[in-house]
């Protein structure tokens, strides 16, 4: 059963979710913005939801990913690679990233809908004809091919991380595992050991580093084998065993393999990644050429979640608004030993709006505004005992979310002036 925690359910206004327990399934409805239902997989940190949008009634998939979790796991890094790599990935055979929401204590990624399920599960019902196979292969190059152009490697490609669309056309998902070329060490290899046994380069076994596009071009020739033969090149019961297969790259092609394809799978499978054949070659190989049509990429429409109010808040700053994590930067030049007091609000106003607003009460109390900076407003008192530092950052296209910091030293006229003057004038903004 999803784990619904009573702010999540309760005290949150843009969130209300109902979960059933006899299926798993989720009723929620999400910001306003979607409506939340069945569940489609779940793993280690996080389940996938089905949902549709409120306005389009277009279907979504919905990851929601527990902050707690990936707080104490120590997988925040994780999270920010993944969905850094998700927004730049534009590509239709590539899984789209729509947004990123959050509530108090999960983290949403709003994603492209594979309506036709894992590539895995048509698989296990009977092995692929030649040509189908081959189809696949090409969309699943295509998009390995954009990737590694534009420095992702994937690390974890298999036939479960593979979507198919209402067309039947393949979808690249689950980035992970997903390594950046700001990972590449001095040697000009990575070396964090990661990815599916079955799957496995012979290279990451010997733990001395890895170029991350010939292990992804290893998994592409492991999938192809699969999809001709309907079962995996190297097995066995026994890990270890597995892995001596793979090391010397002891596979069999099934008899009804033809010559052009066989070909193809040894040099994908090359257990030498300096000879092992490369995205350039593949798509010059004979079999791999024969009816390939090139994708026709549109614009990029790339979108960069900067820190500021007037783009997208991202899920790392998403992450900074848990309980007990330090936000920095905001109020540094605050002086005094008090305590600095914090409330968060969520607007469907435009942040030029609340900023006008919050001039508008500083000059009526005869306070300076003393630093705009984009999305932020910071004010002082005329005594210097009371500051206050206003950000607004976009949740959504929209919802914004305040965060007012303010200090108020000792007990004289500008005490509680927050409360009694600011507040007051802002909560019509607050939803």
């Amino acid at each position: 059963m999803p784990e619904i925690l009573p702010e999540e359910s309760s005290s949150s206004s843009s969130t209300t979710a109902i979960a059933t327990a006899a299926t798993g399934d989720l009723k929620l409805n999400l910001f306003g913005k979607y409506d939340v239902g069945k569940l489609l997989g779940c793993g280690a940190f996080a389940k996938v939801y089905h949902a549709r949008d409120i306005r389009t009634r277009q279907s979504v998939a919905i990851k929601t990913v527990n902050k707690a979790k990936i707080l104490k796991g120590g997988f925040t890094e994780h999270v920010k690679r993944e969905i850094a790599i998700m927004r730049r990935l534009r590509h239709p055979h590539i899984v789209r990233l729509h947004e990123v929401l959050a509530t108090k204590t999960k983290i949403y990624y709003v994603m492209e809908f594979a309506k036709g399920g894992e590539l895995f599960t048509k698989v296990t019902k009977g092995r692929f004809s030649e040509d189908l196979s081959r189809r696949y292969f090409q969309q699943l190059i295509s998009a390995v091919d954009y990737c590694h152009s534009r420095g992702v490697y994937h690390r974890d490609l298999k036939l479960e991380n593979l979507l198919l669309d209402e067309n039947w056309d393949l979808k690249v998902t689950d980035f992970g595992l997903s390594a950046v070329s700001d990972q590449i060490r001095p040697d000009g290899l990575l070396h964090t050991l990661c990815g599916t046994p079955a799957y496995v380069a012979p290279e990451i076994l010997e733990k001395k580093g890895y170029n991350g596009a010939k292990i992804d071009i290893w998994s592409c020739g492991i999938i192809l084998f699969v999809l001709n033969a309907g079962y995996l090149p190297f097995t066995d019961s026994n890990l270890m065993a597995m892995y001596r297969k793979i090391y010397k790259g002891e596979f069999r092609c099934p008899k009804w393999t033809s010559h052009g394809l066989k070909m193809l799978l040894t040099r994908l499978l090359d257990t030498n990644p300096e000879t092992r054949i490369s995205i350039e070659q593949i798509r010059n190989d004979p079999w791999f050429k024969k009816g390939y049509k090139e994708v026709k990429l549109c614009i990029d429409e790339e979108f960069e979640l900067k820190n500021s109010g007037s783009e997208l808040l991202n899920a790392f700053h998403i992450i900074s608004l848990s309980s007990g994590v330090n936000l920095s930067g905001l109020l540094k030049s605050l002086g005094g030993k008090d305590t600095v007091d914090v409330e968060r609000f969520v607007s469907a106003e435009s942040a030029e709006s609340i900023k006008q607003r919050i001039e508008e009460v500083a000059k009526a109390e005869g306070m300076r505004v003393t630093g705009k900076n984009g999305a932020a407003v910071r004010v002082e008192g005329k005594n210097g005992k009371f500051v206050l530092v206003m950000q607004i950052n976009r949740l959504t296209e929209q919802v914004v979310i305040v965060e007012v910091k303010r200090k108020e030293i000792g007990a004289g006229p500008d005490r509680d002036i927050w409360k009694q003057k600011f507040k007051p004038q802002l909560s019509e903004f607050f939803l």
